[in-house]
Order: structure tokens, then sequence, then C-alpha cells
């Protein structure tokens, strides 16, 4: 069996968390089983990505069989040096997840664990068909595929308020798709088959009125899951969702996938030389700088522990997007690592939010002091991952900071690492307080003993953060696939720090 999903493995991982999704739903009845079938398809999956890390990290590529529908239209998957970084980071933090929500469904004894577990598998299912599209109309499908698996787990709690959520996450990111769909139409026109490309797919001599055209509808289409400001407003909604969901938002999927995108589509179907050159570079520049500042600013108003971390998610994200309008190699690589280091660091903090949440049933970060002498372990997490969203030295926010801040540099964009400092400064504003409280004022009222299922999983993450700070290629070699990524879409110029 193992050996048949490895003849064509970028998509045999797709597919194994497809049908785990499937037979989650038929063995739904002995929660073992079901739990057995979402371990066992995240162990299979890492290892199918692993499988592939070699060839990619020696600079080639491993290609499954294309798919024609009609002719020119093709589905296609391609594992490179981008792809597979998501693809690491995603099926990685699945399977961490996974231990996560075990222990936290099972402690808040929620209903329909079923439709929750097949629903998070589909998730990571197109998850993984998006880091691996080679092509516009394959990165469409599983786009659109990951918003309507995504759909379910935040209306879960089925509450008003989670249904209320969950219709306005429909509705932002449908209406973004459709904008994504007629770009990738556009495209079509312009270059048969969609094929994404280093440095750019598009035919030189395209009108600069083209060129902003679809750079609109790509913004538009992408932006909404990137959560850029003004269009953000779904993803502090979708908080309503049980708190496992929220780290599958911001940390593996959605977000992530927004982000992603706008990587790919800076790198792969515009280049960045075509952005610069038609003035497209500088706004998205100025969505990124607007979207960091407020987001950080607005996350100060927010007294619930989760709604504070989703408006530090949008500033983050909007990190990515700048090195992407920065477009020199060590910005792209700052972004594309960041995508690894904004992983760990964020899930972490979701899943220390949920431990609270389980032990105390709070969730108003006026209520946390002292917290951190009942749960050390869980605030001793916490605290590393809000210095790496800073990005203090030695944690992986930093490295990212620091390559998209000397990318500005090169630029002479001194205003970005103006920005990137200013906004290093609010993350410890809006995040350092909950972290004095909890160790330092006295603790109200009684808090349950902390859970090996919760702290195992949140401690191993705060561990591999700490880890990819110190030694950034340790393990899978992160930092080496943003560089090769990075070095691929610029040409290999001024690759200063590559590993």
């Amino acid at each position: 069996m193992l050996a048949l999903l490895g003849a064509d493995r970028p998509l045999a991982a797709v597919l194994v968390s497809l049908a785990a999704a499937a037979l989650i739903r038929l063995v739904g009845r002995w929660p073992t089983v079901r739990e057995a079938c979402t371990f066992g398809a995240g162990i299979v999956k890492l290892g199918l990505v692993l499988s592939m890390l070699p060839t990619v990290l020696d600079g080639g590529v491993v290609e499954s069989a294309r798919l024609t529908l009609i002719p020119g239209v093709t589905l296609h998957l391609r594992a490179d040096p981008l792809g597979m970084l998501f693809a690491l980071v995603a099926s990685t933090l699945w399977l961490v997840t996974s231990v996560y929500s075990v222990g936290y469904m099972r402690a808040g004894r929620y209903p329909n664990q079923t439709g929750y577990f097949a629903s998070f598998a589909l998730c990571v299912s197109a998850t993984i068909g998006l880091a691996f599209a080679a092509n516009l109309l394959t990165f469409f499908l599983f786009y659109e595929l990951l918003t309507l698996a995504t759909y379910p787990l935040v209306a879960h709690n089925r509450t008003p308020e989670a249904r209320a959520g969950s219709r306005k996450y429909l509705v932002y990111t449908l209406t973004a798709g459709q904008a994504l769909l007629l770009a990738i139409v556009w495209a079509h026109s312009l270059v048969p088959g969609g094929e994404f490309r280093p440095g750019g797919m598009l035919p030189a001599g395209v009108p600069s009125g083209t060129v902003w055209g679809l750079f609109g509808l790509f913004v538009l289409g992408l932006g909404v899951k990137a959560a850029i400001m003004p269009l953000h407003g779904w993803l502090p909604a979708a908080m309503v969702a049980p708190t496992p969901v929220s780290a599958l938002l911001h940390a593996v999927a959605v977000v992530k996938a927004g982000a992603f995108g706008i990587l790919r589509v800076v790198g792969y179907v515009f280049g960045v030389d075509v952005l610069r050159d038609v003035g497209a570079d500088t706004l998205l520049a100025g969505l990124a700088t607007t979207t960091i500042i407020f987001a950080s600013l607005r996350a100060f108003r927010e007294t619930h522990l989760k709604r504070r971390m989703a408006y530090s998610t949008i500033a983050q994200l909007s990190y990515i997007v700048l090195g992407a309008a920065v477009g020199s190699v060590a910005a792209l690589a700052g972004a594309m690592f960041h995508i690894a280091a904004h992983g760990f660091i964020k899930i972490t903090l979701f899943m220390c939010a949920g431990a609270i949440y389980t032990e105390s049933h709070r969730d108003d970060i006026r209520q946390l002091a002292g917290i951190g002498r009942q749960m050390p372990i869980t605030m001793g997490a916490f605290a590393l991952a809000s210095a790496g969203l800073a990005g203090m030295p030695l944690l992986p926010g930093f490295i990212s900071k620091w390559n998209i801040g000397l990318g500005a540099m090169s630029t002479g964009s001194w205003v970005f690492v103006v920005v990137l400092v200013g906004s290093g400064l609010l993350n410890v504003s809006y995040l350092f307080p909950i972290v004095y409280d909890a160790f330092f004022r006295a603790p109200h009222g009684t808090v349950s003993p902390e859970r090996p299922s919760l702290t195992v999983p949140l401690a191993a993450t705060a561990l591999v953060a700490l880890l990819l700070g110190i030694a950034p290629n340790i393990g899978v070699g992160f930092y080496r696939l943003a560089w090769s990524a990075a070095t691929s879409v610029v040409g290999g110029a001024d690759a200063g720090g590559l590993p």
C-alpha cells in the first residue's frame, strides 16, 4: 500500500488525508478507532512529504502526472522549494494539532467530534494540494476546497454566534474566490496552461493596464484569506470556533494559504521585475505596512485572548506580504521562512489559549493574573512564543524580520525597517503584560491541573520554535528551502546569507 502511494507522491500526499476523512466518517461511532485513523493518516502524510525533501533540497522537483480535463486545461502537482516548505509546515502541525485536538475535544466534551476530525482532514488535504499546485487551475481548485472544508469547523459549536461567524467567513472567502477565478481565466488567456514559473509566467510585452488589472484581481482574491486590511473582517469573527480550529486557521491553513498564494503570484505569475516596472510593488507594500501597523494597534483594544491573537495574526501575515512586495532575495527568503516561523509560534499561542480555557474557563486577559503559577508549562510556552512573535533574537521571528529588513535596506526602503521595529515593539506591548500578570500577580480562583494531552503538544511546538531560532536549518531545512525558493524567483542575484 505504501509503495503504491509512493509511486506518485505529491498526489498521494493529498489523497491520504482525503481517504482519512472518509474513513473517519465510517468509524465515527468508535472514538479510539477514529483517532487512530487521524494519527495514522498524519504519520503517512508527513512521511510522504519528507520522502520528497532530499530531491527538492538537491535542486530538483517531484511531479505528479498531469490530468488533462480538456485540451490546454490540466490539473498538475509539483513539489518545489516553496511548496515543500508550506507542505512541511502543514503536515507537521496537522499531526501535532491532532494530538492536541483529542485532548481538547475530550476535555470539553464537545459534540460532533466525528465531523470535526473529518473536516480537519479535508482541510489538510486541500492545504497540501494548494502547496503542491503546479498551475493556476490546480491552485484554485484546492483554494476553494479549503474554504468549503473549513466552514463546518468554524460553525462547529452551532450557536447563533458560531453560525453568524461562519456565514461571514463564507461570504468573504467565496466572494474573494470569484475574483481569483476571474484573474485565473484572464491569465490563462495570456499563458495557456497557467503553469507557475520562477521569475513569472507572463509573456514579455504585456501592457501595464493588463498587469494592473490582473494584479488587482489576484490581490482581492488572495488578500481576503491573507487578512490584508480592509479585507480582514472575517478572521476575528471566526474566533468563535473551537481553539484547535483557530490554530488551524492561523498557523496551518486559510490565512497562511492566502499569504502563500501572494508569494506564488508575485514570484511565479508576475515576477518581481514586472510588478516593480508598473509600480504595483509599491501598492502591495503600502497595503502590507498599513495592515501591520493598524492591526497591531487594534490588538490593544481586544481583551478576549483569542481575538487579540487574531489581530496579531493579521499583522504578522502581512510581514509575508511585505517581503513579497520588497522583492529582493533576502526579503523573499524572510517572507518564506516566516511561513514556518509564524506557524510554530502562533500554533503554540493558540494551544496555550485553549489549555487556559479548558482548565480555568477564562478567555479574558483581565482574568489571567497569577495563572502562570498555576499553569507554569502552558504560560512558559506562551511567554516564549510571545517573545518569538515580537522578533527577539534566538527565536525564529527575529530571523524572518532580519531578512525582510535586510532586503528592504538593499532596495533603499528604510521605512519598512522602521515599520518592522515598530511592529515588534507593539507586539511586546500587547502580549507581555499578559505574561507579566500571569507570573507576577497573585492568582485568584482555582485552576484544574495541567493535562499532558494539552501541555505536551504546546511544549513540543514551543521547543521547535526555539530550535528554529537558534539553528534555522535544523531538521528539515526550512531556512534552506526559503533561500532556494527566493533565489530561483529573483534569479540568484544578491544571495548573500544563503546557508
